[in-house]
């Protein structure tokens, strides 16, 4: 195991343990900030995520913004590719996919331009810590190749940390969001 490694494997625990948390002392309405957000972004093709165990809930802003325009989900379909999306809406069908993450059952492969990214950790410089797959990373350097994408990560405020472990490989976020608020970077 690196160095870098393992400053990584102590930084997800301390955050999932923030994360962990947060969750439990989590209000209604976490997700007010972001459909603020996506509100001046309405019709842009965007991806969201279904939560997993302590994630903060993107569901009822997605639900909002696909009533202007295409909202995906994330589907992995190999170990270490980037992501594609499928179409997703309120009442479509899921299904559990990888890593236990549900995901629409059916419907049209899209494109996002906007991504609501989770993590395990972030910083005010735009650093993500994910879960270590590399697989927003990888999905938003093949985005970024092809067309302007804004990266939107959404969090509870307390999975901010003052820096973070990070690699070249690493793609930075345009914008956070939390519960309590939205943080403009650079």
């Amino acid at each position: 195991m690196t160095d870098l490694t393992a400053i990584k494997t102590e930084a997800r625990r301390a955050a999932f343990a923030r994360r962990k948390a947060a969750f439990e002392a989590a209000r209604a309405n976490q997700s007010a900030y972001l459909s603020e957000v996506l509100a001046g972004y309405r019709g842009v093709p965007l991806a969201g995520y279904a939560p997993m165990r302590t994630e903060i809930d993107p569901l009822p802003a997605m639900a909002e913004a696909a009533a202007y325009g295409p909202v995906g989900m994330p589907v992995i379909k190999a170990k270490a590719t980037p992501l594609d999306f499928r179409e997703w809406s309120p009442d479509c069908e899921m299904e559990e996919g990888t890593f236990g993450a549900l995901i629409p059952a059916h419907g049209d492969w899209i494109e996002p331009e906007i991504l609501i990214v989770p993590l395990v950790a972030f910083d005010r410089q735009g650093g993500r810590l994910g879960y270590g797959g590399g697989f927003y990373d990888r999905t938003l350097e093949r985005l970024r190749a092809r067309r302007a994408a804004l990266a939107i990560g959404f969090a509870f405020a307390a999975q901010e940390a003052d820096s973070l472990p990070l690699e070249p490989t690493d793609q930075p976020l345009d914008m956070i969001v939390t519960e309590a608020g939205i943080i403009s970077l650079g």
